[in-house]
C-alpha cells in the first residue's frame, strides 16, 4: 500500500517543493544561513511536501472518473487503493502539514506571513477539488494552481522571517507565469478526457490556448528580464539563465506541432533550471 500511498502524492511535484521552500529562503537570507534557519527550513519544507502530497491526493480522489477512462493504470481507478483509504492518506498529509506550520509559527519571529500564505494555499486547494471546483473553470483553475506553486518561494522566504526581498518576489512570479502556461498545456493534453470541465482549450481551441501559453512564458521571461535589468541582478548575470531561457523560448515549436506531453515537460525542467540559476546567483551577489 505505502507504494500506492507514494505514486497518488506524485513524488516529483513533492520533490519539487521539497527544493522551492529552501530556495525562497535562500533567496532571502543569500549565505547569512545559521542552524536555526536550517531547522526552521526544514520544518517548513516538510510540511511543504505533506501539503502537496494532500493536494494531489485529493485530486486523484475528485478526478477518479476521468482516470477511469484516461489513466485506468492509476492507484485509484486500478483499485490498488480504495477510496476511503486514499481519503484517510489525505487527511493525514493534511494534518501532518497543519501541525507543522503550526509548531513553526511558535519559533519564527514574524509568523503572520507563514500562517497566511498556508491558509491561503489551503483556501485555494480546497476550492480547487471539492468546492465551488475552480478546476471546472479552465483558466480560473489554472491560476489557482499556478498561484499555489508561486506562493511556496514566498512560503519559504516567511519561514525565515524574511519575505520582503525583491529576489523572491520575481522569482515568486517567474514561477507563477511558467506554471500557468504548464497548466494550460496539460489541458491541451487531456482535452480528449477531461469531462465536465470548461477548459480553456476546450473554450477557444488547441492552438488558440497554445498561444496564450506560450505569451506567459514569455511573461515570465520579461519578469526575469526586470530582475537583471533593474536589479537585484546585474545584466550580465543572465547567463546563468541561458539554460532556462533556451528551454522555454524554443517552446514555439513543440507547441506549434501540437506536441503538448513534450512542451509542459520542457516547462517543468525550465522552471526547474530557472530557479536553480536564481539560487546560484545569490552566492555571487
Amino acid at each position: 500500500m505505502w507504494r500506492e500511498v507514494i505514486e497518488l502524492s506524485r513524488p516529483k511535484n513533492v520533490v519539487l517543493a521539497a527544493l522551492t521552500v529552501p530556495l525562497g529562503a535562500h533567496l532571502s537570507l543569500g549565505d547569512a544561513w545559521d542552524s536555526q534557519a536550517i531547522g526552521l527550513v526544514a520544518l517548513q519544507t516538510t510540511s511543504v511536501m505533506c501539503f502537496i502530497a494532500a493536494g494531489n491526493t485529493f485530486n486523484d480522489i475528485s478526478d477518479f472518473s476521468i482516470d477511469k477512462v484516461s489513466k485506468p493504470g492509476k492507484p485509484l481507478p486500478s483499485e490498488r487503493i480504495s477510496i476511503s483509504v486514499a481519503k484517510r492518506t489525505g487527511i493525514s498529509f493534511s494534518l501532518i502539514s497543519l501541525v507543522l506550520m503550526i509548531s513553526g509559527i511558535f519559533l519564527v519571529e514574524e509568523p503572520i506571513p507563514m500562517i497566511a500564505i498556508w491558509v491561503a494555499a489551503a483556501f485555494l486547494m480546497s476550492t480547487y477539488d471539492f468546492g465551488p471546483k475552480t478546476k471546472n473553470f479552465g483558466l480560473l483553475g489554472n491560476i489557482a494552481i499556478s498561484l499555489m506553486v508561486g506562493a511556496v518561494i514566498v512560503y519559504g522566504a516567511a519561514s525565515v522571517s524574511n519575505i520582503a526581498t525583491p529576489l523572491v518576489i520575481y522569482a515568486a512570479v517567474v514561477a507563477f507565469f511558467a506554471n500557468l502556461a504548464r497548466e494550460i498545456v496539460k489541458d491541451c493534453e487531456d482535452i480528449d478526457t477531461d469531462e465536465g470541465r470548461k477548459t480553456l482549450p476546450m473554450r477557444i481551441g488547441l492552438m488558440n490556448a497554445r498561444a496564450i501559453a506560450y505569451v506567459f512564458v514569455l511573461l515570465s521571461m520579461v519578469v526575469l528580464g526586470l530582475a537583471h535589468l533593474y536589479g537585484p541582478f546585474e545584466y550580465h548575470h543572465i547567463l546563468f539563465h541561458g539554460p532556462a531561457i533556451f528551454l522555454l523560448f524554443s517552446l514555439n515549436g513543440p507547441l506549434f506541432r501540437g506536441e503538448d506531453l513534450r512542451a509542459q515537460q520542457q516547462i517543468r525542467l525550465g522552471m526547474f533550471l530557472g530557479l536553480l540559476a536564481f539560487a546560484a546567483q545569490v552566492s555571487i551577489l
